[in-house]
């Protein structure tokens, strides 16, 4: 049964689930891929409520022991922080270009297993319930326009663009791979509704939606903090930001100093290229599994169900955004990581091996896989649910992991590519927070770009500095001006992991071990930076 804190996990998982069925598969909760999510404000307005009496049966609740404490912790800081997302009325401005609403709905579809006609039940009755879920988040939209509180127009136009797309036949392939049984018909009705649902979203958000959203691309201090407590688990305040503003200019400045001593050392080098979908997905696939191999019983112990990384294309992505779902919770659904293929024939793998560790092993597969089999000693919020900050500085902490290991040794470019990794990173910081808080550049910058930030300088820096091609730039920029904190998540989660494992190794001396550390360090399951320290302490 397990002690009366982890029960009150336990309900509000499954609580959670039948009121945001979508989130319940990405999550990996079973029983519920045949449904679909109420976005609108009264499902809004639900999903309040159960948070709020959540908050008040744990405050009823005594922790026994040290795991109670971490479970209580976790869920309680968690609620609150989108607590205060719904009460600032953040839900009705809900307004991504990319990994928002839309993208979430669509991406759904594909996650749910398709083994034998239950599975296809569950898929038609998903793409079935596509176009009331569009339907009711438009509402909550709109609803946002009339209180006065609209999403950036640029987002609005971005949204309309990747609905169009959607509508133009992103799940055709279900019905090839479906081929000809019983259940044709009704699945292409299905396909056919879900395409009209994006269709007409995409013609609300450009004509109805877009003409009366914010010019501006900047949410403003209040804004932003409300988004960095639920993407760091800590607050960020005005010094805080600022502080943290200054450290990634210096940070970047430190990357790009490492860059050109790497780029000196490679002159004429030959950097690894594939050419074809296929081959990229080999070489991926290839790639995941010898870091499994090489890490597994050395500096961590890797369960046998998380052994395997599935790897998927995303040929129809217009980002250039790569990401992983985790495991099931029953795990019959593996781990994958998801590889934007943008209409590219030819892949700079040199540069993308960095990526196969953060999305892969050690990053998020072993970090999210860990808690998923770690039963009887976290709670099942625990297990199902994240912080960015954690998971995201984990996963660069697991790209210079690599590094220390010797990862990129011997094979020209990978730790270039690493490094460029690193330097975009440091400009998300210095991007998302330069825009969103209105801060001035520094002196030589503001000479090089402009005084202020705007969204045509974050693309240009982020062109420039952040090392990337033209390749997805102007959909990351638009991804930090919608997703607000989100893209500070990853260097400010790295620097806490860094400062934790340097605090130990200081404080343990000669007692140190590396393997040890990580064990612990993965066993207290994801926490907000603000209590991540003290967790990691604790644990050793």
């Amino acid at each position: 049964m397990g002690s009366p804190i982890f029960q009150i996990c336990d309900e509000y998982v499954t609580r959670t689930a039948a009121l945001d069925p979508v989130g319940a598969t990405f999550r990996g909760v079973p029983g519920y891929d045949h449904l679909g999510t109420d976005y609108g404000p009264d499902g809004c307005a639900a999903r309040a409520d159960l948070m709020r009496a959540t908050l008040r049966e744990l405050s009823g609740g005594r922790p026994d022991g040290e795991r109670d404490r971490l479970a209580a912790a976790h869920l309680r800081e968690r609620i609150e922080a989108e607590l205060a997302y719904h009460d600032t009325g953040e839900w009705t401005r809900r307004l991504r270009a990319s990994f928002g609403t839309t993208q979430n709905v669509r991406d759904s579809v594909d996650m749910i297993r398709r083994d034998g006609p239950d599975g296809w039940r569950a898929v038609i009755g998903r793409l079935t319930a596509v176009p009331a879920m569009l339907a009711s988040w438009r509402e909550s939209l709109a609803a946002g326009l009339d209180q006065r509180r609209p999403a950036a127009r640029r987002q609005a136009l971005a949204a309309a663009v990747q609905a169009d797309g959607y509508a133009a036949g992103t799940h055709d392939p279900l019905l090839r791979t479906y081929g000809d049984g019983p259940l044709r018909a009704e699945l292409a009705a299905a396909v056919a509704a879900a395409h009209a649902g994006y269709a007409e979203t995409a013609a609300y958000l450009r004509d109805g939606y877009a003409p009366r959203a914010d010019e501006r691309d900047g949410v403003g201090p209040d804004r932003h903090a409300v988004h960095a407590r639920l993407a760091l688990g800590a607050d960020l305040d005005g010094v805080a930001a600022r502080d943290a503003y200054e450290w990634g200019w210096a940070e970047l400045y430190r990357i790009e100093a490492e860059i050109a001593a790497e780029e000196r050392a490679l002159a004429g080098a030959e950097l690894e290229h594939v050419d074809g979908a296929g081959a990229y997905r080999d070489w991926l696939q290839r790639e995941h599994d010898r870091a499994v191999e090489s890490l597994d019983g050395v500096h961590f112990d890797i369960a046998p169900p998380l052994r395997r990384v599935e790897v998927v294309l995303a040929p129809e992505s217009g980002t250039a955004s790569v990401y992983y779902t985790a495991p099931s919770e029953d795990l019959s659904r593996p781990g994958r990581t998801w590889w934007s293929v943008s209409g590219r024939t030819r892949f700079a793998v040199w540069e993308e091996l960095t990526t196969v560790y953060h999305e892969g092993v050690p990053g998020h597969h072993l970090q999210n896989g860990q808690a998923r089999v770690a039963r009887d000693t976290l709670s099942r919020f625990t297990r199902l649910t994240g912080v960015s900050g954690h998971s995201e500085g984990w996963a660069l902490y697991a790209e210079r992991l690599a590094d220390e290991l010797g990862w990129y040794d011997g094979r020209p470019g990978t730790r270039l590519g690493m490094l460029r990794a690193q330097a975009m990173r440091a400009v998300r910081v210095v991007v998302d927070l330069g825009i969103h808080l209105d801060l001035p550049l520094p002196p030589a910058e503001a000479d090089r770009y402009a005084p202020r930030w705007s969204y045509d300088v974050g693309v240009a820096v982020l062109r420039e500095r952040g090392a990337r091609g033209l390749h997805g730039v102007d959909s990351e920029v638009a991804r930090y001006c919608g997703w607000p904190a989100q893209a500070i998540a990853y260097k400010l989660g790295e620097r806490a992991w860094h400062a934790a494992r340097d605090e130990a190794r200081d404080r343990l001396g000669a007692a140190f071990d590396l393997k040890r550390w990580h064990t612990a360090a993965l066993g207290v399951g994801p926490i907000g930076l603000g209590g991540l320290a003290e967790a990691l302490r604790r644990a050793e």
